[in-house]
């Protein structure tokens, strides 16, 4: 890039980080409880202490296995992406005549070589999993869901890193800003496809039956302003024994999952009120908010990537020749993987931070439409036993990978609201 062209990169970096920032801070509902305050939080969230221990014991082999295969994923990115090993690894690959192979072939052994590196740590992980009976999956079943997430985790960086590199091949004035916009394109597209194309990989679907049940939640979305046909049910029995609800997509692929655990578990009136989050997300359109910050947030990532792999310092970590453009060719595909996975790391508090906001207003959302406080609360306690989940973990972890409120912030959520309507 010549210096003219990196200050307009750096220009527009400033530009789609500020348009993030603008968007996070007039969309995310940094105040959990608009016209209240959250009550005292209890640390233990109201659990009886064999329940607590029962989640001790297994977050105190749980977390250390998945912090260590975090740490492991992350050293074997770096490891190839920022010395000559990765670059020397695409070179011997086949498909040197036709890059877009070569592209492709490269994500792949890459993806394969993180996949197999975390083996040892994901296979205890397993492990532990069954032991704490949240795990129902075979071997065979487990080994068929580590493929699946190999190959959609390949076809979703390749199709990424096949724009980077066909725009940095084209190499004219200003391809650094076709790149950024294409690539934040395709997580606006994202959105749209994973309901439809990527979710029935690992589950199949089907509409709810119960008819006493989904008349009922159709209702409920109807007195929320929203018209739902159907509710799908998830298969997750398959898999696992935890309870869970989502919703995803937007437009016309927006639909809310509610998982045959959870109607298999929790009584009615605990199952509406998981929907009755789920409508939340869908009555503040989460999932378009989501989408925007992403798209934003990846143009800025793909802008910051381009100028760190644009400085010879990077590209010597690496071992990518700088002659011509070094993005244009496949043997940078570790760099960018490499740099790319630094940066998402890094990115995590925030990305965490705006989720437990959205997640925290769906919780008001809730408890709102229903107005059962109480049950929103023994909902939640339902969801950490069969779910093992820590209702007060460390700052720390929390603030890093924690995607929602704990479940001791959500019960005083939930207090908080009861409290307000008092007044």
């Amino acid at each position: 890039m010549s210096a003219a062209e990196r200050r307009g990169a750096w220009v527009w970096l400033a530009l789609t980080t500020t348009a993030t920032l603008v968007v996070a801070a007039l969309v995310v509902p940094w105040d959990w409880l608009p016209g209240g305050e959250l009550a005292p939080v209890d640390p233990t969230g109201g659990l009886p202490s064999d329940v607590l221990r029962a989640i001790a014991d297994y977050r105190e082999l749980a977390v250390p296995l998945g912090l260590a295969a975090t740490a492991v994923s992350v050293a074997v990115a770096v490891l190839f992406g920022l010395t000559p090993w990765g670059a020397r690894l695409v070179r011997r690959l086949p498909g040197g005549r036709f890059w877009p192979v070569q592209v492709v072939l490269a994500v792949l052994v890459l993806v394969v070589i993180g996949r197999v590196a975390v083996l040892p740590l994901s296979v205890p992980a397993e492990l532990v999993r069954r032991d704490a009976g949240l795990s129902t999956l075979t071997w065979p079943g487990w080994a068929l869901d580590v493929g699946r997430g190999v190959l959609v985790q390949t076809v979703a960086t390749a199709l990424a890193v096949l724009v980077l590199v066909a725009c940095a091949r084209w190499g004219r004035r200003g391809w650094w800003l076709l790149a950024s916009a294409a690539v934040g394109a395709l997580v606006v597209a994202g959105s749209f496809v994973y309901p439809v194309v990527v979710e029935p990989v690992f589950n199949r679907f089907t509409p709810m039956t119960d008819e006493p049940l989904r008349t009922s939640l159709v209702r409920l979305a109807a007195a929320d302003g929203i018209q739902v046909d159907e509710v799908l049910i998830a298969d997750a029995s398959r898999r696992t024994t935890t309870l869970n609800a989502y919703v995803s997509g937007f437009g016309s692929t927006r639909r809310i999952v509610v998982t045959d655990t959870l109607l298999a578990d929790a009584p009615a009136d605990e199952v509406r009120l998981v929907v009755a989050h789920e409508l939340g997300h869908a009555d503040t359109d989460d999932v378009l908010t989501g989408t925007v910050l992403g798209a934003t947030s990846t143009m800025a990532g793909v802008t910051l990537l381009v100028l760190l792999a644009g400085t010879g310092r990077v590209r010597r970590w690496a071992g990518v020749d700088g002659r011509s453009q070094p993005l244009g060719r496949p043997d940078a595909v570790p760099m960018m993987l490499g740099l790319a996975t630094v940066g998402m790391l890094l990115a995590l508090p925030a990305e965490n931070m705006v989720s437990r906001a959205l997640e925290a207003r769906a919780d008001v959302h809730s408890v709102a439409l229903t107005g059962e406080a109480a049950t929103f609360e023994a909902m939640q306690r339902r969801l950490a036993t069969s779910n093992l989940n820590d209702p007060d973990p460390p700052w720390l972890l929390q603030t890093w990978f924690g995607s929602h409120p704990t479940v001791a912030e959500r019960i005083a959520l939930a207090e908080g609201w009861v409290a307000a309507e008092v007044r």
